[in-house]
């Protein structure tokens, strides 16, 4: 377990460097290429219900997905993490322009005060049909390197008690993101796709 512990914190350095080496450009031009990727993939345009992961400055930017999950109708849900635990929830964002308002964390994260109960819960509304996921390493295998915390494992452990089923999961990275192999645990779910920008 420490051995798989080690594998992973050195990865996820070297990744961390990796990812911090591409210019803002380059990053912009990853997002494109990897968001047209996303609006014309079937499971995408079939969804009605969607997560989306509110993007930190080292992964795939998700602010044109937010606009055109509304766009188009859809429901879009988004993270809200408890601190101090592995516990997230996936709240629904009633639009893009919400998101401004709603306070930092001390990740610098925006999300939905805790002490509200106002939001709606996806779990205990209807679940969900599609899943955006972050990371800081995949494999072409469907294996994910999250930033250690566990949020996204036990969510989707979550979801696979849920009437609905487990939803189908997309991950979304830059091309510096995929590894030859990702060291996994047990409890590590895999995910069913991944979109990166080919060269």
């Amino acid at each position: 377990m420490a051995t798989l512990r080690a594998a992973k914190q050195t990865l996820r350095l070297d990744l961390k460097k990796r990812v911090s080496a591409l210019s803002e450009a380059e990053k912009r031009s990853q997002t494109l290429a990897v968001t047209r990727q996303l609006f014309v993939h079937p499971k995408y345009q079939n969804a009605e219900r969607i997560a989306v992961f509110l993007s930190l400055p080292d992964e795939i930017q998700t602010e044109d997905i937010i606009e055109d999950i509304f766009q188009r109708g859809k429901q879009c849900f988004i993270p809200r993490y408890k601190s101090r635990s592995n516990h997230m929830d996936m709240v629904k964002l009633t639009s893009a322009e919400e998101i401004q308002n709603l306070p930092l964390t001390s990740w610098n994260i925006r999300q939905p005060a805790n002490e509200e109960n106002s939001w709606q819960e996806a779990l205990a509304s209807g679940g969900l049909d599609l899943i955006l996921m972050p990371g800081l390493g995949f494999d072409k295998q469907g294996n994910r390197l999250g930033r250690g915390k566990g949020y996204y494992d036990t969510y989707l452990a979550r979801c696979l008690q849920h009437p609905k089923g487990k939803p189908f999961t997309i991950a979304l990275a830059f091309r510096e993101q995929v590894c030859e192999l990702v060291p996994v645990a047990e409890n590590d779910i895999q995910i069913d796709e991944l979109l990166y920008a080919i060269q």
